[in-house]
């Protein structure tokens, strides 16, 4: 029997898994609820790979992907006075990544945008159908909405929207992000708390116009193991609050900082949180799923997020039509198959973080020499030249799942 499913966030994974499930069965019918008023496509690049990449080429998205793909230039250090300490290229998307930088990266608005055309296109294909007894179900986007309150019993889950709307739903997916508020609803304050464990570093993300003379620059992020207090405070308050915080933790920092901060309060595209991992087992209760960052973020220095997203949208859709709609087994085989690859890219010992986000002075003169060092190795080009690339699905092989009915096998 096809299902009446809510998908909760429109970023990446809500337009992704609403696409997959179309793809196995067309008779499905997907709501898929967003609190902004339209896509959020605010956001930096993102990393896609390992399996990122091939989960796109089976969805029939390699042609549309490709071109959107940022032509990375590499990394470089420099001092508090704009002295260049070290440089590095990118690093092969089909090697482990030894560098920041990588040669498959897409900005969000591209990679969001697509996936959501994706989603529609698939539901226009389907309702052109010539077969009348192969046509059935609905895609809709609602924005301005949010999930407020949600109860669930063995049959379904009741569900009551911020427009007032209630509904009745076979199977609720949270694909809200780090912050879920489906977590919270499903799970409970306490729960959905524990799940998250802070990394102890505040980040901020922004956009800003381009000087003369920069050939790629354009995107600014702000890191803070300091303050914790206050910026864990200033995530409740408006945006220029947020800006405040960061204004001071960076005051006087030196080389283009003071043209950083100024542009911050221009940009449209400012975002700030607490950077941390989400650990939760089973990735279910009942008939609510986390998919992504709401049950698995990795945290953004992993560059594994994007990845595990579409890992996660694409198995939840192949266990789903694999036991033919049936939620239960479905949901207990999603958790099971998942765990293997969110345990790899979770993988984060405190001493990387610790060696990249140096807090004292002298940890950052550390940070420093080691990276002049390794640049004067030429260690990048030693990973290139002297590595083989990994299987491009990385450790983990992807599952094969017919029953998805993809266009590319």
């Amino acid at each position: 029997m096809p299902l009446n499913i809510l998908i909760v966030g429109a970023g990446v994974c809500g337009p992704a898994l609403a696409t997959l499930l179309q793809h196995a069965d067309p008779r499905h019918t997907i709501t898929v609820v967003e609190r902004a008023s339209s896509l959020r496509t605010a956001g930096q690049q993102l990393d896609v790979k390992a399996q990122g990449l091939p989960i796109l080429e089976k969805m029939g998205l390699r042609g549309t992907i490709r071109p959107l793909l940022v032509a990375e230039t590499g990394m470089q250090f420099v001092d508090a006075k704009g002295k260049s300490l070290a440089e590095f290229g990118v690093t092969g998307g089909g090697k482990r990544n030894y560098s920041l930088s990588t040669d498959r990266e897409i900005m969000r608005s591209d990679l969001v945008n697509m996936l959501y055309e994706a989603s529609l296109k698939r539901r226009e294909e389907i309702d052109n159908l010539a077969r009348p007894e192969e046509k059935g179900g609905s895609l809709k986007y609602e924005f301005g909405k949010s999930i407020i309150e949600l109860s669930q019993d063995d049959d379904g889950v009741d569900v009551k929207l911020s427009s007032g709307e209630t509904g009745r739903y076979d199977l609720v997916v949270a694909a809200d992000g780090q912050g879920s508020r489906t977590r919270r609803l499903a799970w409970g304050v306490e729960a959905s708390a524990a799940a998250f464990h802070s990394l102890g570093i505040h980040t901020a993300y922004f956009s800003i116009p381009r000087a003369e003379g920069e050939r790629g620059h354009g995107e600014v992020y702000l890191f803070a193991r300091n303050n914790a207090e206050l910026f864990r405070q200033a995530y409740k308050e408006p945006l220029a609050k947020q800006k405040d915080a960061f204004r001071k933790a960076y005051s006087g920092a030196g080389w283009e900082v003071d043209r950083f901060l100024g542009a911050m309060d221009d940009c449209d595209d400012f975002y700030a949180h607490e950077a941390g991992q989400i650990k939760i087992d089973p990735l279910y209760k009942s008939r609510v799923v986390l998919v992504g960052d709401a049950g698995y973020c990795p945290a953004p220095f992993t560059g594994m997020g994007t990845t595990l997203s579409l890992i996660g949208s694409y198995v939840l859709a192949g266990e789903l039509a694999k036991h033919k709609n049936d939620i239960g087994p479905a949901l207990k085989a999603y958790s099971e198959v998942v765990r293997s690859p969110v345990d790899e890219y979770q993988r984060l010992p405190p001493a990387t973080i610790n060696a990249m986000f140096p807090s004292s002075r002298f940890g950052v003169w550390l940070l420093q020499n080691a990276a002049w060092a390794l640049a004067g190795l030429k260690v990048d080009q030693l990973v290139h030249r002297f590595l083989p690339a990994e299987n491009v699905n990385g450790r983990w092989p992807i599952p094969e799942y017919a029953e998805l009915n993809l266009p590319v096998p």
